[in-house]
Formats: C-alpha cells, structure tokens, sequence
C-alpha cells in the first residue's frame, strides 16, 4: 500500500467516537504520621511546629531523628542481637519530599535549631579558648627570654645537656598547632574536605541540603563515582575510607560517621529513582535514604498566628542538649546497648518476617534492598527513642515497638518513592499531550528528545512517555518505509482526532 493509503486508514481507525484513556498517576497511598510515633520530650515541639506553620509533622519529625543521630553520632551504638558482634551506629539518611513552598526548608530549620545552638557553642568555647592561648602565647614570650637566659647561665656553668633540655623543652612547647573550630554541621564541601572534618570531629557530621536533588545529581555524574563510594561508605557511620590526591596526598578517614538531610521536589527525586529501578546506578544510594517521607499536601490550610509553645520547646532543646553531652561512650570506646528479653523477642520476630518477604522474590529489587536495609534503621531508632528517655543500659520494650511503628509508617513512604519511578512516565506522558502544538505532526520520538522538556531530557524516557501514549490511545505509531533512496524505516506518531494539534 502507498504510505499516503496508509495515513488515511490511521486516520479513519483513530476517528470512532471514543477518545483516548486518561493518563492516571499510580502513586499509592501512604500511612499518616501520629503524634505517637515519637518520644515524649520531642512530640510536643514538632507537632507545635507543623501546626503553626500549616505543614505535615512528617517534615520536623524525619528532620528531628537525623538531627539527634548526628548529635549521638558514633559514641553510642547497638548490638541487635545478644552474642553477635554485629553492631549499629544510628546514623540516619532522610529525605522531605513535597511540591514547592510545601514548607519543607521552615520544617528543616524550626527542627534543627538545637543542632545549629550547640555548634554555636562548641565555637564559642574555642574561640574563648583561643583568646586563652593568645594570653598563653604572649607569656610563652617571656618564658622563651627567661628559658634563653636560664640555657646561657647552664652553660656557663658547664652544663651544656642541661642547657640543651631547657631550649628543647621551650621549643616543645612552641610547636603546639591551632586546634580547628569543632563543626557539628556541613551543607557543601568536597569528599576531600568533608574526610578532613570527619577526622576534625571523629564523633560525625550531619551533612544538611536544602535542595538534596543537587547532591544525588551529582551523585549520578560519571566523573563523580568516587564520591559516590565514600557516601556509600558514610552511612553505617563505621567505615574507613582511605584517598589519594596528589594535592593532599593520602588522607585517612577513621570514621565515615555522617547523617544526612535534605529536601526534595517530586519531580526532582523521580528521575533518580527511575535509574534504580531501571538499573542504571542501582548501587544502593537511594535506598539508603530510610527515613524518606512524602506526606499528602495539608487538606484545609489556615491563618495560624501565635506564639510558640515555650514549654515544648524548652524540653525539646533539652532533649539534644541531653545527647550532647552527657552520653558516657566515646568514638574510641563507644558504648554499646543492647535489647532487653522482651525487646529483643519482637526485634527478632519482626526481622524473621522482613527477611522472608524481601527474599520471597515477589519484590522488585529496589524494595527488596530497601527492606533489607531497614533492621539497622529500626535497631538505631529504638536506640535513639530509648536516649532520649534517658536510658544508658538497655534498649527497653517501648523504645522497640516504637521504631516498629517507624518501620511500618516508613515503609509506605518507601513504597510512594519507588512508585515514582513509573509516575515520571505518566508525568512525561501528560507533557507530550500539553505541549503537542510544539511537534511536527506526525511526530518522531526525537522531535521530543530536541525539545529537552523536564523528565524527558533522555531517549529512555521519551519512548516510555510515548508507549504510554499509544496504550492510553492519545497517539498511534505507525513505521514509515525506506524509500528508493534508502535510508532507515522511521516510526511516527499520529495524535488521536479529538486532540487535533
């Protein structure tokens, strides 16, 4: 058949009175957060913070937990089972998740305000005790003068050894390096820098992003794969990382100890998690993100104008202040708790049940990591819930059930962000049909690809959007022959009538 004979067939297949299907999101639903989920000295400051600013309590309280875990950091750890020696930092990877202006940076900040308060003051006592060492270095100046002539009088004296211990001892005394201002917090530094600050402060860092899409953005980046090593190395807050630059030579790191938070926009963290699914960087690195949240929008918003709660707030600074400094580990001999009978039995029983589900094979492999990885999650956040309560000696039965509600509220949140992965089809989908005027028509998949629209910015992308398109009826695909002067057989869309252009 001539191709133009072809063209009117289409035309009169796709010109019956149905039109084509609604393009339908397929993100599931997720489980609410309760109040309950967290201990008595933070709930009532987060739940404070989500209602005077109109936002979902998810956000403070994700963005709490990380705030607490880099504060305990790696001083304190938990031994999930009672004779292994396996053992967890409760170190802590989450993600806010919310279209924009969804209050997602006041949430992070209201949240973290004990954290930036302590750092505050771990810089303040250094630079008091620089202004102490100014003081010691001026006398050190006569001590110097008074050491020179006490040297000259030994040696007169014929005591040349004698003479020689003095200057050594003063020059001893000389060689004392400036200690660093200790950091707490990190937003933007190179692997190189952030392993010098881990060694700066042993016991951790939380690493905080505003936007958290640019830093798994570049985490995709080819020429960025070592980065993305040592991050995947970060997050059991045990490891050692060793590189080797030319400029800074051989630089050891004792303890990736690093907790993260950070934002993101839907559309942004898509495309990340496609890649996952797809295979593509299927490493590891989004389903480290375990305290990932993407709450509903807030139903009925409202004028809200009043002071904060000061009681809630007093006892939730309390609460860091609390893990600051009193926990009695240290990163080079760490305190290590473990589960009471009770808590140890549900612990135990809950993992039988995880480990046989992610193993069945009925999941896809992003969930099944996932899942894998979540008994470290819970085993850190009982140790964190029982912290907080002011336990020292073992992880009792409610810090447990705790966390297991943690688990079963967090894995519905997991199971949204995968979910992702397919909606950026239908998203790409639903911008063809929008911007249709745009193309030619008919239409090939690289017209598409030229124009660079969001989320269809690589070849995979644009063929998925466009089957979805021919299974959803906006669209018929048709291959056009090679003609007399050769050339490849071209495949190319034709809109539904009802669409026109």
């Amino acid at each position: 058949m001539a191709w133009s004979r072809i063209e009117d067939a289409l035309a009169a297949a796709m010109s019956g009175p149905a039109g084509p299907a609604p393009i339908r999101s397929s993100l599931p639903a997720v489980l609410p957060f309760i109040p309950e989920l967290l201990p008595a000295a933070i709930r009532g400051y987060v739940m404070d913070v989500a209602d005077r600013q109109q936002a979902p309590p998810d956000f403070a309280a994700v963005t709490a937990l990380c705030g607490l875990a880099a504060v305990v950091g790696n001083r304190v750890r938990i031994a999930p089972k009672q004779n292994d020696d396996w053992t967890v930092v409760p170190n802590l990877w989450g993600a806010i998740i919310g279209r924009p202006s969804a209050m997602k940076t006041p949430a992070m900040q209201s949240a973290l305000s004990p954290v930036y308060a302590i750092q505050d003051r771990m810089r303040e006592a250094w630079e008091a005790e620089l202004r102490a060492d100014a003081v010691d270095d001026t006398l050190s100046v006569f001590d110097a003068k008074d050491a020179k002539k006490r040297a000259e009088k030994a040696l007169k004296d014929g005591d040349r050894d004698g003479a020689r211990a003095i200057l050594e001892a003063q020059a001893g005394d000389d060689e004392e390096e400036e200690k660093p201002c200790p950091r707490l917090i990190v937003n933007d530094a190179t692997v190189e820098k952030l392993g010098e600050l881990l060694n700066q402060n042993p016991r951790g860092l939380l690493l905080i992003r505003d936007e958290l899409t640019g830093f798994l953005a570049r985490m995709e980046r080819e020429e960025f794969q070592g980065e993305r090593a040592f991050y995947l190395e970060a997050f059991n807050g045990d490891g050692r990382f060793i590189y080797d630059r030319i400029g800074r030579g051989t630089v050891r790191i004792e303890n990736c100890t690093l907790s993260l938070i950070g934002g993101v926009q839907p559309s942004r963290i898509a495309p990340i998690v496609r890649g996952a699914m797809s295979g593509a960087s299927n490493d590891g690195l989004i389903q480290r993100l375990q305290l990932a949240v993407w709450p509903d929008d807030i139903g009925q918003w409202k004028w809200t104008d009043r002071h904060p709660d000061r009681d809630a707030r007093e006892r939730y600074q309390a609460a860091f202040d609390a893990l600051a400094g009193s926990l009695p580990g240290t990163t080079e001999h760490p305190l290590v708790m473990r589960f009471s009978a009770a808590a140890q039995d549900l612990f135990r029983q809950w993992m039988e049940e995880i480990q046989s589900e992610a193993r069945s094979g009925v999941l896809s492999s992003t969930m099944e990591s996932h899942l894998l990885k979540m008994p470290a999650t819970v085993a850190s956040l009982a140790l964190l819930f029982e912290l907080i309560e002011g336990g020292r000696f073992e992880v009792g039965e409610d810090a447990i059930r705790r966390a297991l509600g943690w688990a079963e509220y967090l894995r519905s949140h997991a199971s949204r962000l995968y979910a992702s992965g397919n909606s950026v089809v239908e998203d790409g989908a639903r911008l063809i049909v929008e911007r249709r005027v745009q193309l030619p028509s008919p239409f090939t998949a690289r017209d598409v690809l030229r124009k660079g629209w969001a989320g269809l910015s690589d070849r995979d992308a644009v063929v998925a959007a466009l089957d979805m398109l021919v299974a959803t009826g906006h669209c018929r695909e048709a291959v056009k022959p090679t003609t007399a002067e050769g050339g490849r057989p071209m495949t190319l869309f034709h809109w539904h009538p009802s669409l026109g252009r």
